[in-house]
């Protein structure tokens, strides 16, 4: 047992002491400090309350933004699901024994595909683009109404520049399967502009003219286009245009028998269209070309090349955006006369897509 003079114990009870010393100037120092609030808790999470409120409301998008993003929808109806542009004849061809055996790497559907693409996209920019273009120009640079007009308002000139167009783009295009194709997608455009986009634009009309004071103003230059577009969907239908004065029953039962005065191509009906809707013709270059793309893409992951996700990264790669680009400064300024195609074997693969032995696709 330990005695009070024990040299272990007086050790501890000297070190007690010292640490009542120090807490005793803590508690004197923490006094003499200010109070400091109490620490917030980490991580903070933003006041919105206290952020600064916006100084106007937001603007919002343009009309033609609005039916930019339409156009470039992969659910607007053309169609364009059941052609495949050449791809599926192209992989067929592919899959001969003779290409595999002198061409091994060609046996790889994703690296024919990557032939296949820039190839396809060339093709439809030679071909197709400069009649997009000219029928985007023909609208957008049109004079509108003169005095020399009489009670036409300049629709009817229109309507007949683009009926010229669309039959330079039939006569360029000498693929039957191409050209059909091409004509099932021009008429189904024109019905989408029929049945839903004539409604927006009519909106708009009344808005304009709603804001100005009368006397009423003459006919602006989205009612003279819709004029247009409408006289040529009545010269595909055969009927006799708004305003002609048709003829006699007997003329009407002959012009029966009779094909349509136009065909209603693809090419021609979109630059058109996206001129009306407002589009620059930048984005209208761009945003058929693209669809096209899409289309072929799509193809591609029906075909069995690739999935989904490989679609979207091709669609989003900067490949893609370069080649369209590339193709479209190309075709720029080529004139409607210098149209045609610039891969011939492309017109091959498609004319032969109806006599392959089984397809998933119309073309």
């Amino acid at each position: 047992m330990d005695t009070p003079d024990d040299p272990l114990d007086c050790e501890i009870a000297e070190l007690e002491r010292k640490l009542a010393e120090a807490k005793a100037r803590a508690r004197r120092r923490q006094a003499q400090q200010p109070r400091q609030p109490p620490h917030p808790p980490h991580p903070t999470l933003p006041n919105y309350t206290d952020l600064p409120s916006p100084t106007a409301p937001p603007t919002p998008p343009s009309a033609a933004n609005h039916f930019l993003l339409l156009l470039s929808d992969s659910a607007l109806p053309l169609g364009s699901f059941a052609f495949s542009s050449g791809l599926e004849s192209y992989l067929t061809h592919q899959k001969a024994p003779t290409t595999r055996l002198h061409h091994p790497s060609s046996s790889s559907p994703f690296s024919s595909f990557s032939t296949f693409l820039p190839l396809s996209l060339s093709s439809v920019a030679a071909t197709s683009l400069p009649f997009v273009l000219a029928a985007h120009r023909l609208i957008s640079i049109h004079p509108g109404r003169s005095a020399d007009d009489g009670d036409d308002d300049g629709s009817s000139l229109l309507a007949a520049g683009l009926a010229s167009l669309d039959d330079a783009a039939d006569a360029a295009i000498p693929c039957t399967v191409a050209r059909r194709a091409s004509v099932a997608q021009g008429r189904a455009l024109l019905s989408i502009w029929e049945r839903a986009f004539a409604a927006g634009v009519a909106e708009r009309q009344r808005g304009q003219q709603e804001q100005q004071p009368p006397p009423p103003p003459p006919p602006s230059r989205d009612a003279v286009e819709v004029a247009a577009l409408k006289r040529f969907s009545a010269l595909l239908k055969g009927a006799a245009p708004p305003g002609s004065g048709s003829g006699t029953a007997a003329a009407e039962d002959e012009a029966d028998n009779d094909p349509p005065a136009v065909s209603a191509h693809l090419a021609p009906l979109f630059g058109a269209i996206s001129a009306v809707l407002g589009l620059s013709a930048e984005q209208t270059a761009y945003v058929f070309l693209l669809g096209h793309t899409k289309a072929v893409v799509s193809a591609a992951v029906r075909a069995g090349v690739f999935g989904p996700y490989q679609a979207q990264r091709t669609l989003a790669g900067a490949g893609v955006q370069e080649l369209i680009g590339a193709v479209v400064t190309r075709e720029w300024h080529t004139p409607v006369e210098e149209a045609g195609q610039t891969v011939p074997v492309l017109d091959l693969w498609v004319g032969r897509h109806e006599v392959l032995y089984s397809r998933i696709f119309n073309s």
